[in-house]
């Protein structure tokens, strides 16, 4: 996916009135997300983002353990300027629908195996897994 297509895709789905707020978003929400994924699966996905969001994803924090659905969006909350918990969901939301989106349904079904459960929602994929 090119970089103007991902970041106009989480503004519309983010109603961010500017690209800048959707690339803030979405480097947060990548750079937690990769700090969870391994192996292959980090890889592939790395592979179907733009180059500079492909870069968050392959080089986060290592988390010291896996984060809930809810503690995944506190820590984003906490990464966002002037977030709180409502509108890092928001955030996190917009930005992992474009993901799934952009990995596609099987990749996404062996990423959300790599995450506690709970995560389909955050992808917009109920029921995944």
């Amino acid at each position: 996916m090119r970089w103007q297509a991902f970041l106009e895709a989480v503004q519309e789905r983010g109603s961010y009135p500017s690209d800048l707020e959707a690339e803030r978003a979405s480097r947060v929400v990548l750079a937690l997300l990769g700090a969870h994924l391994v192996g292959e699966e980090r890889a592939e996905l790395a592979a179907r983002l733009p180059e500079t969001f492909a870069l968050i994803l392959l080089n986060p924090l290592q988390a010291a353990e896996p984060l809930s659905p809810e503690r995944f969006v506190r820590a984003a909350a906490a990464w966002i300027e002037g977030a709180t918990e409502q509108t890092a969901a928001w955030d996190t939301s917009a930005v992992l629908s474009v993901v799934a989106d952009a990995a596609g349904e099987e990749l996404l079904e062996r990423v959300l195996l790599q995450l506690p459960p709970g995560y389909d929602l955050l992808f917009g994929h109920p029921g995944s897994v």
